[in-house]
């Protein structure tokens, strides 16, 4: 959470994340691996990097348990910043390095 941390006191994050629970009570990964797991957290799908309507966008949001919430999607969010590809001259190439 860090930076946007005020944005997950809102009372609309709030009704967002209950309802997003309450819809999609089990973890939307353990679902897709076969196994049934209370899930305890609300993710963003996509980073919303402070962007309101990326962040309030019930449809950029999954329920996941903690650990894949704090394992797997995390190391997504890692890998997804690194460089897409490399030049001749061994420099990243894609312009964020």
């Amino acid at each position: 959470m860090g930076k946007f941390a005020k944005l997950y006191k809102t009372s609309t994050w709030q009704r967002l994340r209950e309802a997003r629970l309450n819809a999609e009570p089990c973890c939307r990964m353990c679902s897709a691996e076969g196994a049934v797991t209370p899930a305890v957290v609300v993710d963003h799908i996509k980073r919303h990097s402070g962007c309101w309507i990326k962040f309030a966008d019930y449809e950029n949001t999954q329920s996941l348990c903690k650990r894949h919430h704090d394992s797997d999607k995390q190391r997504e969010e890692w890998l997804d910043t690194l460089p897409s590809g490399v030049g001749v001259d061994g420099y990243p190439t894609d312009g964020r390095w």
